[in-house]
């Protein structure tokens, strides 16, 4: 059932007071609501990239596990409820809209301002978990770590992805800045697991008692199989798994590394049922869209080459790499040629640094604006093309994917990414 109206306008109505970090609101709404936080064991995510299908990746180990799990992500690609999940299923409407309008409730006895959009979903869900007895809840922190609303939780574990440049405006200029705000996660005396590849992580940790799975973990005898997903063998201190992974890309290998570990230090301190079998079941098993997810093109569209659409939600730089790697691989592996490309960005994100990375590794490029009014104008990224680069504007989301598929030149595989927003809008048309 979809999200009440009245619970859905109450939402949106929030989404005009923008961002607010701090802890602050959250904590005195919580209180009146009688601390839900604090009734569910929970792990924290923080990160750059990853965080998110890490955050999947250890809930479907949880399920696999038997525990009742919970999940907490965000943005959503489609619709609201995809961001609160129990027991692998997006939070039924009707149960989510209560917990929201109870959070507004709340809200309006004691707080001097309304809370924000993402602070209300964040008490919402830690309602609903509680309501329906979710026994440990993967939390994805939002924006940074020290100052984001999934902070108030005192977690079992805290996990920290893979740690690039982003929001440097609000988190430092540095990588080392925004390392500390991600360090903000971690819990003295409690175990936290990190990828730590990038020198300035380290130095951020220091001191911190983390496990770092770049040094322990490693992967072999990788087999892409096909567009439906990976299988190789991985690597811990503590045995060797031999691994499905539904989810493509290299860095996927990594996130599932972080999960991995996260799930035998859990077993370590007392979670007794993350054994292998359930890392093994719930990597074959998890679902996260929109990360490198293959969809059909539409039916009864205009004639095209496209055999494939591939959605990424890269809208960084360091995903963009990682998205660009992949297309090198398999360009390579399956002597297709070069892929076409759909992008479309939002203001505040670093389109110079990913566009032309992304479009050397395509044949024909379209240009559009994601839905919402963040999205930056593509007449604008022009001018960031590689130099012979064929490329075209269109403005609206559902005509440039049309137009995509109808010019793809040859191409079988048609790339969408750039923004999660745009992700979702074109994902919607293709189902």
């Amino acid at each position: 059932m979809p999200l009440p109206p009245e619970a859905a306008r109450a939402l949106e109505d929030l989404q005009r007071f923008g961002m607010h970090l701090g802890l602050g609101h959250v904590r005195r709404l919580l209180a009146e609501l009688d601390d839900p936080h604090t009734a569910v064991p929970s792990v924290v995510v923080a990160g750059t990239n990853g965080k998110g299908s890490t955050s999947a990746l250890l809930a479907s180990i949880a399920e696999a596990a038997g525990y009742h799990a919970g999940l907490y992500t965000s943005p959503h690609l489609q619709q609201v409820e995809e961001r609160v999940r129990v027991d692998g299923r997006d939070a039924d409407g009707e149960l989510l809209g209560e917990a929201i309008l109870d959070v507004v409730a709340a809200a309006g006895r004691v707080l001097d301002d309304p809370p924000t959009y993402f602070e209300a979903l964040t008490a919402a869900a830690f309602l609903v978990f509680r309501r329906a007895g979710v026994e440990l809840a993967v939390l994805e922190v939002g924006l940074g770590g020290r100052l984001d609303a999934v902070n108030v939780a005192e977690p079992e574990l805290s996990v920290i992805t893979p740690v690039s440049l982003e929001h440097r405006g609000i988190l430092g200029d540095t990588l080392l800045d925004i390392a500390r705000e991600k360090a903000a996660v971690l819990r003295r005396g409690r175990p936290a697991v990190a990828w730590g590849e990038a020198p300035e992580v380290r130095q951020a940790l220091l001191g911190a008692e983390v496990t770092f799975a770049d040094d322990e973990v490693s992967a072999d005898s990788v087999e892409r199989l096909g567009w439906q997903g990976q299988r190789f063998h991985l690597t811990t201190p503590v045995r060797r798994y031999d691994l499905h992974l539904p989810l493509l890309g290299r860095h996927q290998r990594i996130n599932l590394a972080l999960a991995v570990r996260a799930a035998e230090l859990l077993l370590d301190h007392g979670w007794r049922h993350f054994d292998a079998a359930a890392i093994r079941a719930g990597a074959a098993h998890v679902r996260w869209p929109g990360r490198l997810e293959v969809l059909e093109p539409p039916a009864g569209g205009e004639e095209t080459t496209v055999e494939r659409v591939l959605l990424d939600a890269a809208h960084n730089p360091h995903g963009a790499e990682a998205l660009a790697g992949f297309l090198a691989e398999v360009t390579e592996e399956e002597g297709e040629p070069p892929p076409a490309l759909l992008f479309g960005v939002l203001d505040d994100k670093e389109a110079e640094r990913m566009l032309p990375l992304l479009a050397e590794r395509a044949g024909k490029v379209v240009l559009t604006r994601p839905p919402g009014d963040r999205g930056r104008d593509p007449e604008e990224l022009v001018g960031l093309l590689p130099e012979g680069c064929e490329a075209e504007v269109v403005a609206g989301v559902e005509d440039a994917l049309q137009r995509a598929l109808a010019t793809a030149g040859g191409a079988k595989t048609l790339v969408v990414c750039g923004s999660i927003f745009l992700i979702g809008a074109v994902r919607g048309q293709l189902l």
